[in-house]
């Protein structure tokens, strides 16, 4: 969404080499990788934690090449999967920390309007979870009832 309130081109980050197939030095098998998903899944952390972690501390790279799953999948399959994508609580979490600053500072436009956008790349993104049936066809999103989300 880099162009679509701005005239920028977006952040631009490292992309992962195009692999078909996991590179020999991975020495964890796919049930090992899955437990320890488990694992960090019941500390508390979210999905995109549990894969910088285990790129980083355990050499990783890709679980989806690993395990044929991707982490989400694998969460699903387990019980640990959230009522609401991790996509959507980061972009709730800003609303709510908009809507407290707007409290403070009520004359401040740049942020009213960024609520605006943030509010509007949730509705899209909710569209799209329920297209795809993540997310349950009758939920909808309230910005009153934001804290209750967040819980």
């Amino acid at each position: 969404m880099a162009r679509m309130y701005s005239r920028r081109r977006g952040q631009s980050g490292s992309t992962r080499p195009a692999a078909k197939q996991l590179p020999s030095w991975v020495s964890y098998s796919a049930k090992e990788v899955e437990l320890l998903i488990v694992k960090f899944a019941k500390e508390g952390k979210a999905p995109s934690q549990i894969g910088v972690y285990l790129r980083d501390e355990y050499g990783i790279p890709s679980v989806k090449l690993l395990c044929g799953k991707s982490i989400t999948d694998i969460l699903a399959e387990k019980g640990f999967q959230k009522a609401l994508p991790e996509d959507v609580l980061a972009l709730l979490r800003k609303v709510n920390d908009i809507q407290e600053h707007l409290i403070a500072n009520h004359k401040d436009q740049p942020a009213k309007r960024g609520l605006t956008l943030t509010e509007s790349k949730i509705l899209r993104l909710i569209r799209y979870y329920k297209r795809t049936g993540r997310i349950a066809k009758d939920w909808n999103y309230n910005p009153k009832q934001i804290k209750m989300y967040l819980g």
